[in-house]
């Protein structure tokens, strides 16, 4: 048995969940000359995964970011399926399914018994324990977390989160992966619920949906004044529409319930939102109307 410790041992990546970021952890493996194994229990899903793709990288070959045969070349390295049991052939598998516990632990606990006992398996999770994620498995050691960002091809950012068993093995393998796929990387060197990035980001949201609650400003002041005040890219209500509002909720409600401090609560303009189906860019329409121009809802 090859020991799995190092990113030279790492040639066949798995992908569990073809959705946005499954997506582009997938197409970011298989630029950089990783066979991919992109799994989604829809074969629907896999198939408009393996489309998106193809036109994302179509793209830049009519930008002149990428030569036509390197196109052909990274796509031809994704074999996409519907059936888990074709990840055992992976030599790592991320996980980048639905943000819930429940959901993560089951298919962790599958791929346990699929995948060979060497192989590393990681999480794409934002917030969620990697601990209590790996104890559904009996290799918690080669159990990390790898935080990926949207969207996978551009942002650069990859949060490494050590869970309490994980490995330093484990860690300087997934960092080496990291590396190779041209991503940066900061380990998180506690397993703490939301990990760098949204311990700072979620508080900052749900306090710019309270400002609005509180008609202290519109969502087009707001995004004006973090963009040109602070110098962010978006606004927090532009960004809580990229990153999907039952998302949002998703993340605020798991941290709020492991620290139980109200800075983390979910707003109820985010729950209201959600409940007449407003979602973000994904569907349309969020705190902002995408169909019809920027306009709040």
């Amino acid at each position: 048995m090859m020991a799995i410790d190092n990113a030279a041992s790492i040639r066949t990546i798995g992908v569990l969940g073809a959705g946005t970021m499954g997506t582009g952890i997938a197409q970011t493996a298989a630029r950089a000359g990783f066979d991919v194994i992109l799994c989604d229990l829809d074969r629907a899903i896999v198939e408009r995964s393996v489309a998106t793709m193809d036109q994302f990288l179509r793209k830049a070959v009519e930008k002149g970011k990428l030569a036509e045969a390197d196109r052909a070349a990274a796509l031809a390295r994704v074999r996409g399926t519907a059936d888990r049991a074709d990840l055992a052939g992976a030599d790592l598998v991320v996980e980048a399914i639905v943000e819930r516990l429940d959901a993560k632990r089951e298919a962790f606990r599958a791929l346990d018994g699929l995948c060979r006992p060497e192989v590393i398996l990681a999480s794409n999770t934002s917030s969620i324990s990697i601990t209590e994620i790996a104890a559904a498995t009996g290799r918690p050691d080669r159990v990390v977390g790898m935080h990926f960002f949207n969207p996978v091809p551009v942002m650069q950012l990859v949060e490494i989160v050590r869970g309490h068993y994980t490995s330093d093995a484990t860690v300087a393998a997934v960092r080496g992966l990291a590396a190779r796929l041209g991503k940066e990387t900061v380990l998180c060197r506690k397993d703490s619920p939301g990990f760098i990035v949204n311990r700072i980001l979620m508080p900052m949201l749900a306090e710019a949906m309270r400002l609005l609650e509180e008609g202290v400003a519109t969502p087009e002041d707001v995004d004006k004044a973090v963009q040109l005040g602070l110098n962010h890219p978006m606004g927090p209500f532009t960004l809580a529409d990229f990153i999907g509002l039952d998302v949002d909720y998703y993340v605020m409600d798991y941290l709020y319930s492991e620290f139980r401090d109200p800075r983390f609560a979910p707003p109820r303009v985010l729950k209201e939102l959600i409940r007449a189906g407003r979602l973000g860019r994904k569907n349309g329409r969020g705190f902002y109307d995408y169909g019809h121009g920027p306009r709040m809802c």
